[in-house]
């Protein structure tokens, strides 16, 4: 049985019931912390992080009315913090904030139980002390607007599309497209200035020449050399090419 001057105080966030209360049973399966709370509410666990000390929180980001990073921004007092995601383009925000570790969803044993590790290594040391500056600035860049429409300009006349009816972005002869399932619109930017304009949660870069919206995405197939054919569900049934190295983020973000 763990020391008891060892086990760790945790408390956990997060805004889906199942996802909580798995992450609960696994730490639970450790022996080696007491969760002295948890909650779904960002709300509840702002008020609860104000007036208490934890070793650690387990702490989702994208959660409605207010993401983990805007939550911290408005801690005075910092508590080292171990991210929980399904998305792993946080990936970079959350360790610019000297997050302990990064736990992406479904969270594995061996994972949580390296992380508790490194928790255990660090706790009281100076590395686990989050920067409260870079917090709220990744909180002002999370919370920023998307666009939810795009312009087409030919000659003196401009048409608006829809973001919720585009099936994709694609680059070709030195013109970047997007698709709908009745047109396809010339845009400005190239594909790389799109993905960084549009909302992640909505649009994937799975091609060098394509930004894919996956709202759209009807079935995949795997592709020689390790690559993979999504088809759409625009009417024509469209097929994309997703190049190898992509291959593994969109099945994370499809979960499959």
């Amino acid at each position: 049985m763990t020391n008891e001057r060892s086990v760790l105080r945790v408390y956990l966030v997060d805004d889906e019931a199942l996802a909580l209360k798995r992450l609960s049973r696994l730490l639970h399966a450790t022996e080696r912390v007491e969760i002295v709370g948890s909650t779904s509410d960002p709300a509840e666990a702002l008020r609860f992080l104000s007036e208490n000390s934890v070793d650690a929180v387990f702490l989702d980001i994208q959660m409605p009315g207010m993401n983990g990073f805007e939550l911290l921004s408005q801690l005075e007092s910092q508590p080292v913090v171990i991210f929980t995601t399904a998305f792993d383009r946080y990936a970079l925000n959350a360790f610019k904030v000297n997050s302990i570790d990064y736990l992406l969803k479904p969270i594995e044993a061996q994972h949580l139980d390296r992380a508790l590790t490194k928790l255990e290594r660090l706790r009281g040391t100076p590395e686990a002390i989050n920067d409260a500056q870079l917090i709220r600035s990744v909180a002002r860049e999370l919370s920023r607007k998307f666009p939810d429409r795009i312009a087409s300009k030919t000659g003196e006349r401009v048409i608006f599309v829809s973001m919720s009816d585009i099936t994709h972005f694609y680059a070709k002869d030195k013109l970047t497209f997007a698709a709908t399932a009745s047109k396809d619109y010339v845009v400005e930017g190239s594909i790389s200035e799109l993905e960084q304009r549009l909302n992640p949660n909505q649009f994937l870069r799975i091609h060098r020449s394509t930004l894919l919206n996956l709202g759209f995405v009807d079935e995949v197939n795997s592709w020689f050399g390790g690559g993979m054919v999504v088809r759409l569900k625009d009417g024509k049934r469209t097929e994309l090419s997703v190049a190898r190295d992509r291959v593994r983020d969109l099945k994370k973000r499809l979960e499959f």
